[in-house]
């Protein structure tokens, strides 16, 4: 999808799935070109990222035990061997043994800046935005949260995104298989590309626009 001057407007609905008006977007943030390398290089960097890095295996030098030479060097016939922990041996240590290590890196921060507008461009262009006028929860009641998906038709796989947190929404929604809520300040380019539906309420738009205009 390219961006043009024309400004992206897509339906605006209430919990009840009604259709109270339409929303345009900022065209340089909802209407760009989806650029698919930079979204996978940020991706790829996310998730880079979360990895704990705590797989570990003991070298030769670290397994208890070989310390003896388990035979004299010559005149038995058998092939010298010095340890019976060298990495030929079972119970010997690992050559190139993985060991606890970061692997984090950081992408630049233009490049995150057009993975986010690429990802979000991806969502009106594949017509799996959803903007609601409101999202408010007197009490938390995950029937309800349910309710307010179906009236909107949602996907399984929803991310709900808020201008500010709103403990009744996350836990009404905390419950519901495949779907998770998320802050304008926390939201990743990640989580939008794997929820099938992105809703988002009006709220939260403007937030976005202020942040990435």
């Amino acid at each position: 999808m390219k961006g043009g001057n024309k400004m992206p407007k897509v339906a605006l609905y209430n919990v009840t799935g009604e259709q109270v008006g339409d929303i345009e977007l900022n065209d340089s943030i909802f209407g760009v070109e989806v650029n698919q390398h930079v979204l996978y290089e940020v991706v790829k960097n996310q998730l880079a990222n979360k990895r704990q890095g705590t797989q570990s295996v003991k070298t030769r030098a670290e397994v208890r035990g070989g310390g003896r030479k388990p035979w004299r060097q010559k005149g038995t016939g058998r092939a010298r061997q010095g340890s019976t922990r060298a990495p030929q041996w079972v119970g010997g240590g690992v050559v190139f043994a993985p060991k606890p290590r970061d692997y984090s890196y950081k992408v630049p921060k233009k490049v995150r800046r057009l993975a986010m507008k690429s990802a979000l461009s991806s969502k009106v262009a594949n017509n799996e935005i959803i903007v609601l006028d409101e999202l408010v929860l007197n009490a938390p009641k995950t029937k309800e949260m349910t309710s307010i998906l179906k009236n909107i038709n949602s996907a399984k796989k929803v991310l709900i995104v808020t201008a500010d947190k709103d403990e009744n929404v996350v836990k009404s929604a905390n419950n519901i298989p495949g779907v998770e809520t998320t802050l304008v300040s926390t939201l990743n380019v990640y989580d939008i590309l794997k929820h099938d539906s992105f809703i988002i309420t009006k709220d939260a738009v403007k937030k976005v626009e202020e942040v990435y205009a």
